[in-house]
């Protein structure tokens, strides 16, 4: 991996989604990438990519957000409308052929991670038999309930002080 600030993967449809890619496509294992409210194109969120990449996986980050993240920068903003048009299980059904372009790519084990609102997409996701692991950081609004029943390891990654994580999940 070089030190460049730049991205080192590229934007392409995955799996019908507008996604950023980076990685070996002949990689056995994969990650998907679940961004949070910002949405997938910033760009720590691509280093991140670019860095699991760099240690053999191929990465997909898609866009579950079809261009309208998140503006935290306008107080104005409406986050109510905006999180009933983008729903966690909408995202789930999204990311079921993501999964599925992955799969038929001969990819042998695919593991997901998710960041706050992410994290919750990836939880459903843990649910399923779709992924062999997961990893939820920063869970943003994460119920007891949505734990339950998970299929596969499971990490999550809390902050110390997270007001929005239960401390005993």
């Amino acid at each position: 991996m070089s030190t460049s600030s730049a991205a080192e993967g590229t934007v392409l449809h995955f799996g019908g989604l507008k996604s950023y890619v980076t990685g070996s496509t002949e990689s056995k294992l994969a990650v998907l990438l679940v961004s949070n409210v910002v949405g997938y194109e910033y760009p720590n969120l691509r280093k991140l990519a670019d860095k699991v990449a760099a240690a053999g996986f191929f990465v997909v980050v898609p866009d579950f957000f079809y261009g309208d993240p998140m503006n935290l920068d306008n107080p104005q903003f409406d986050r109510e409308a905006w999180h009933k048009a983008h729903s966690v299980e909408k995202a789930y059904e999204d990311a079921k052929p993501v999964l599925a372009a992955l799969k038929s790519q001969s990819v042998s084990a695919i593991g997901a991670a998710g960041f706050c609102w992410g994290g919750n997409v990836v939880a459903k996701l843990a649910k399923s038999d779709d992924i062999k692991a997961a990893v939820i950081l920063h869970p943003g609004r994460l119920a007891d309930e949505d734990v339950h029943e998970v299929k596969v390891h499971t990490a999550i990654l809390g902050a110390e002080i997270d007001k929005y994580a239960p401390q005993n999940i």
